[in-house]
């Protein structure tokens, strides 16, 4: 199906309008995270639901730019030397981020947010990476080739992550990092 739609001519008759906020509120009522609104080689946007638990950094070879529909995020990025920062991104604002960025978009469950970026080419690998929350040291990374977004390769990453004990406990200070389930608000 993606690729009958990232292969057909787009037509001027076939430009998106799209009312954001309905989109927000669709989310809502069917309880997903996330719901693409187009996908094509050169252009991928959708829309997110904030998840309070994220934790990991993001990393592909696309630009970003992200609007915050409603809600603030609080844009967590390294730089690479490894040192954290956060951008705050209010409601109606608008943010761009460069390709290869170590990103974190860390945002309420009822923040949304649109992202706009470059489709993967073919092969692409995404990185997600945990840093541990004691020490700050690089404890995983978990990798996909993101061929369709709606597979939602955020949640897989989640998944796999926090099913491993292992792959949650610090090499450098032995701390375990909670699953999100069981972290205290």
């Amino acid at each position: 199906m993606v690729e009958e739609i990232m292969e057909r001519e787009i037509l001027p008759l076939d430009l998106p309008i799209l009312d954001l906020d309905a989109v927000a509120d669709e989310l809502i009522e069917t309880g997903r995270q996330v719901k693409v609104l187009w996908q094509y080689p050169g252009s991928l946007a959708f829309v997110a639901k904030g998840r309070d638990y994220r934790s990991e950094f993001h990393i592909n070879a696309s630009d970003e730019v992200t609007y915050m529909i409603r809600g603030t995020m609080r844009l967590h990025h390294r730089t690479p030397e490894g040192v954290e920062s956060v951008a705050v991104i209010p409601a109606g604002s608008i943010n761009w981020m460069p390709p290869n960025t170590e990103h974190s978009p860390r945002f309420p469950s009822d923040a949304f947010a649109l992202i706009i970026e470059r489709g993967r080419l073919e092969g692409e690998i995404d990185r997600f990476r945990w840093y541990c929350p004691e020490c700050g040291e690089f404890i995983h990374e978990e990798e996909f080739v993101v061929d369709d977004y709606t597979k939602d390769p955020v949640s897989k990453a989640y998944a796999r992550f926090f099913d491993s004990v292992e792959a949650r406990t610090c090499d450098h200070c032995g701390h375990i990092m909670p699953r999100p389930d069981q972290q205290i608000s």
